[in-house]
Protein backbone atom coordinates (compact mmCIF):
# COMPACT_ATOMS: atom_id res chain seq x y z
CA UNK A 1 0.00 0.00 0.00
CA UNK A 2 1.45 3.11 -0.84
CA UNK A 3 1.88 5.86 1.79
CA UNK A 4 -0.50 9.04 1.69
CA UNK A 5 0.64 12.06 0.35
CA UNK A 6 -1.12 14.25 2.58
CA UNK A 7 1.05 16.68 4.91
CA UNK A 8 4.07 17.96 4.32
CA UNK A 9 5.64 14.47 3.51
CA UNK A 10 7.99 12.38 5.44
CA UNK A 11 7.05 11.78 9.46
CA UNK A 12 9.07 9.45 11.50
CA UNK A 13 6.62 9.04 14.10
CA UNK A 14 4.01 8.22 11.74
CA UNK A 15 6.38 5.55 10.18
CA UNK A 16 7.47 4.09 13.34
CA UNK A 17 3.77 3.81 14.24
CA UNK A 18 3.15 1.70 10.99
CA UNK A 19 5.80 -0.48 11.81
CA UNK A 20 4.49 -1.51 15.23
CA UNK A 21 1.23 -1.69 13.69
CA UNK A 22 2.51 -4.28 10.76
CA UNK A 23 4.80 -6.42 13.52
CA UNK A 24 1.56 -7.06 15.29
CA UNK A 25 -0.25 -8.24 12.74
CA UNK A 26 2.87 -10.99 12.24
CA UNK A 27 1.87 -14.40 12.74
CA UNK A 28 4.77 -15.67 14.77
CA UNK A 29 5.81 -19.65 14.61
CA UNK A 30 5.01 -21.24 17.47
CA UNK A 31 7.93 -22.58 19.49
CA UNK A 32 7.60 -26.26 18.59
CA UNK A 33 7.12 -25.08 14.74
CA UNK A 34 10.88 -23.32 15.37
CA UNK A 35 12.34 -26.58 16.60
CA UNK A 36 10.95 -28.75 13.68
CA UNK A 37 12.17 -26.73 11.37
CA UNK A 38 15.52 -26.08 12.93
CA UNK A 39 16.07 -29.51 13.70
CA UNK A 40 14.94 -30.13 9.75
CA UNK A 41 17.35 -27.87 8.67
CA UNK A 42 20.16 -29.24 10.71
CA UNK A 43 19.30 -32.41 9.15
CA UNK A 44 19.98 -31.46 5.75
CA UNK A 45 22.94 -29.73 6.23
CA UNK A 46 24.31 -32.99 7.54
CA UNK A 47 23.01 -35.27 4.61
CA UNK A 48 24.52 -32.71 2.69
CA UNK A 49 28.01 -32.49 4.47
CA UNK A 50 27.87 -36.09 3.91
CA UNK A 51 27.12 -36.35 0.33
CA UNK A 52 29.87 -33.54 -0.43
CA UNK A 53 32.20 -35.43 1.78
CA UNK A 54 31.85 -38.73 -0.55
CA UNK A 55 31.85 -37.32 -3.63
CA UNK A 56 35.01 -35.26 -2.69
CA UNK A 57 36.27 -38.84 -1.90
CA UNK A 58 35.41 -40.42 -4.85
CA UNK A 59 36.70 -37.88 -7.07
CA UNK A 60 40.08 -37.41 -5.05
CA UNK A 61 39.98 -41.33 -5.89
CA UNK A 62 39.86 -41.11 -9.33
CA UNK A 63 42.45 -38.37 -10.05
CA UNK A 64 45.05 -39.78 -8.05
CA UNK A 65 43.95 -43.46 -9.81
CA UNK A 66 44.50 -41.71 -13.06
CA UNK A 67 47.23 -39.25 -12.63
CA UNK A 68 49.47 -41.45 -10.65
CA UNK A 69 49.74 -38.74 -7.29
CA UNK A 70 48.47 -38.58 -4.04
CA UNK A 71 48.61 -40.75 -1.44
Amino acid sequence: MPPAQKGPGFSLRRYFSDVCAEAKRVTWPTRRNTIITTGAVLAMVVATCIFFFIVDQIIGLGISRILGIGG
